[in-house]
Parts: structure tokens; C-alpha cells; sequence
């Protein structure tokens, strides 16, 4: 099973809340630790002022722990509580090490900011995280942001996978098909590159073959998939389809390699997760090499 140990950073907003809310849904999931850091990076001018917001922080954190574990879960959350209290670096970066310390398999986070055009974008933390983490990462979206419809659906109900047929785009169907009760899936490819009508229909008719192999191969595991083609741009195709489908998540690969950093994020799958109006799990399936 995936994802049995979870890191869920939190910052007790009500946004924050709301994704703790959904953490039980987490297929597999039979651990959790919640992180709470203190940036202590810009000292005040009456010195050391942060004992009382530490203090709350223990609190708060308390509280959503005992509230978690008596979530009527078939398996019992065990809730590990830390406040981590930076003096230098970043708050992405600690959240990155306690992820690392503790041997989590997946971190959860939110995305938080609305421009003026109403375009959601990415907290600079989560884009940080989202790009160096050498773990599969979630973030959810409060959509009640954007609307005021309320779902009770679970989180990987409907998941929207977006496939290039490439050994990555591999590793997230496998990853799915790990995971306790997924039942629904949909498989979009987007034919993006083609210079004639008839390169666009043999790219068509090639995504359909490859579409209908691995839905019968996710039918063998009990998960019903439906096949989509898009042409067009990757990442309109995904937020149409995502919209379309109805989808509870969409789950996308990291593309790259550790040894470019800078490239560790596919810009679609960056694009994606900073536009998308619904959670976006970014799955990694090795940790990054700790000699880089």
C-alpha cells in the first residue's frame, strides 16, 4: 500500500482545516504527522516574541490530533505533533527535512491566493515543496473559494490521469492501482504535436490502442477507466477534461531527473497544478538521491 505514512503541514487557517478534513480519505493511509513551523528567520525589535505563538501552536495541534483519531477510520491514525521553530532557511525547506526525517511517502499541503482575473495561483511554499520534495505530494484546493457547491464525494473517486505512454506516466497508473478502493479513473492523452491532418488522426488513432490496453488492464484490477483523447495544448486539454469528467483529483508524474533540479517539475504538470480548481497529486515513485 501507498501513502501509509502522511506529513500534513498545517497553518490553522480555515483553509487549512479544510484539508485536514480530507486527509482521511487518503487510501492506505495509517499515519500521520502534523507540522507546524515557526519562522523565526526576522527577529523582532522586542527580541524573542514567538514563546506564545509556539505555545497555541502545541494547542492547536493537539486538538486536530485527538479530532483525527476519532475519525471513524477502519484503521486507527496514529498522529505525530510537530512544531518545528526555524531560525534560518525556509519554511518550504523544513518542511522538506521533516518529510525527509520521517520517512513519509506523501506530504499534503494547500494552495492558497486568488488573483485579480480570479486565476488560482501557487503559494511560493508549495511551489517549493512541489518541486523538491523527494516524495509524491498533494495539494488541495478549497474550492468553496470558487463555489459555494458542496461535494461529500471522496477524494480519489474520480481521478483524472493524464498519460504520454512514457515510464512515468506508467508509474502513476501503477501507483493507482496500489491503492485501497480505487474503483474510477479517467485516461486522457493529448495529441500536442502533429504538422498534418494525417499526423493528427495516426495520433489519434494510436492514443485510442494504447488507451483501451491500459483500460483493460486497470479493468483486470477491478477499476473502471474511460479513455479520452484531446488535441491541443496539454494544459487546457487536463483542466477541460478535469471540469468535463468531474473528477475529484487529478494525478500527474514529476518529470525530470534529480541531478537537474530546475527540471524535476514538467512545466505542464507545474501549469496544472497552479491553474487546476481541483487537488492535484504529484506522484513520485524513488526518493531523490541524497548525494545531490
Amino acid at each position: 500500500m501507498m501513502f501509509e505514512k502522511v506529513l500534513v503541514a498545517l497553518d490553522f487557517s480555515s483553509y487549512s482545516q479544510k484539508i485536514l478534513d480530507r486527509v482521511p480519505e487518503i487510501p492506505g493511509i495509517r499515519e500521520v504527522v502534523f507540522l507546524h513551523v515557526v519562522d523565526a528567520t526576522h527577529p523582532s525589535r522586542l527580541g524573542w516574541t514567538h514563546g506564545p505563538h509556539i505555545e497555541n501552536a502545541k494547542i492547536l495541534m493537539v486538538e486536530k490530533k485527538e479530532a483525527l483519531e476519532k475519525h471513524g477510520l477502519k484503521v486507527t491514525i496514529h498522529v505525530d505533533v510537530i512544531v518545528n521553530v526555524i531560525t534560518q532557511g525556509t519554511i518550504a525547506q523544513s518542511i522538506l527535512e521533516i518529510a525527509d526525517n520521517e520517512n513519509v511517502s506523501l506530504i499534503v499541503m494547500g494552495a492558497r491566493g486568488i488573483n485579480p482575473i480570479q486565476e488560482l495561483l501557487l503559494g511560493s511554499v508549495s511551489s517549493t515543496v512541489l518541486r523538491d520534495a523527494g516524495m509524491s505530494v498533494l495539494i488541495i484546493r478549497d474550492t468553496s473559494l470558487l463555489s459555494t457547491t458542496v461535494t461529500d464525494r471522496p477524494l480519489f473517486s474520480n481521478v483524472l490521469v493524464p498519460t504520454d505512454f512514457s515510464r512515468p506516466g506508467d508509474d502513476v497508473i501503477a501507483v493507482l492501482k496500489s491503492l485501497e478502493g480505487m474503483k474510477k479513473v479517467a485516461l486522457l492523452h493529448v495529441v500536442s504535436r502533429a504538422e498534418s491532418k494525417a499526423e493528427i488522426r495516426e495520433g489519434v488513432a494510436g492514443a485510442k490502442t494504447r488507451l483501451t490496453a491500459l483500460q483493460q488492464d486497470l479493468a483486470a484490477d477491478g477499476i473502471m477507466a474511460t479513455p479520452r483523447v484531446r488535441i491541443g495544448d496539454p494544459t487546457e486539454m487536463i483542466l477541460s477534461v478535469a471540469e468535463e469528467e468531474d473528477v475529484s483529483l487529478i494525478a500527474m508524474n514529476a518529470h525530470g531527473t534529480d541531478r537537474l533540479r530546475s527540471l524535476i517539475l514538467g512545466s505542464t504538470t507545474f501549469t496544472v497544478v497552479r491553474r487546476a480548481k481541483k487537488p492535484v497529486l504529484i506522484v513520485r515513485t524513488e526518493k531523490k538521491d541524497e548525494t545531490d
